[in-house]
């Protein structure tokens, strides 16, 4: 009985000092919470910020720095170059407020997202499809934006790299004597991606390459 007693005091202190420690940290307010977390953003401390601007969206879900706590965790995230997570936090701040005034500068950033993990032309190319696509939705629903001439200037940028892996694939099967193969890509390049370098090389590379798969 007495072992009984002593455990259940026990149980009782450290939920006691826990459920004390959490009120402590709620004795922050909102306003509180929305000046530290710009604070360390100033500051470059991004994962002081992600962890007081949630804070702040946990705690205070209706207060009018709420919406600006979502933008920022995102954009802390992104500077982390966390850029999977910084993804999901930008397209939850576009799901939950479509209406809300940075959507385009959300979407460039998402775009930025995939931009910034770009590799050479013999890797996947998916990140280089995944921030055209988005580049290309920003030009077309805000035309007007202010990301216009950096906008046109990164999808140049993704094509680039998109047809240089598809002109690297192509080149491959050539080598590799897989005519009908390399084929296929160079008249992919020519037909998708016009006017590029690739598609120029591709071109030229078409007539010899058909002759060598018919024989």
């Amino acid at each position: 009985m007495k072992k009984l007693l002593f455990f259940a005091t026990l149980f009782f202190f450290i939920s006691g000092c826990s459920l004390f420690d959490g009120s402590s940290q709620m004795n922050k307010n909102a306003e509180q919470l929305a000046a530290e977390g710009a604070s360390a953003f100033m500051n470059k401390d991004y994962k002081d910020a992600v962890k007081a601007y949630t804070d702040l969206k946990d705690w205070y879900p209706f207060s009018k720095y709420a919406i600006l706590a979502e933008l920022k965790i995102a954009d802390a995230l992104f500077f982390l170059e966390e850029y999977d997570e910084a993804v999901i936090a930008y397209e939850s701040f576009e799901k939950m407020h479509p209406r809300n005034d940075a959507v385009p500068y959300v979407i460039n950033q998402i775009g930025l997202c995939w931009f910034n993990q770009i590799n050479t032309i013999d890797r996947d190319p998916t990140p280089a499809k995944k921030a055209l696509a988005y580049f290309q939705r920003l030009l077309e629903q805000y035309p007007g934006s202010k990301y216009g001439k950096e906008t046109g200037e990164n999808i140049k940028i993704c094509i680039d790299n998109i047809a240089g892996h598809e002109l690297s694939v192509a080149n491959f099967y050539y080598k590799t004597k897989e005519y009908k193969a390399a084929l296929k890509r160079y008249e992919y390049i020519v037909e998708y991606y016009p006017g590029t370098e690739q598609s120029e090389g591709a071109l030229n590379k078409i007539p010899e390459c058909t002759e060598l798969a018919n024989k």
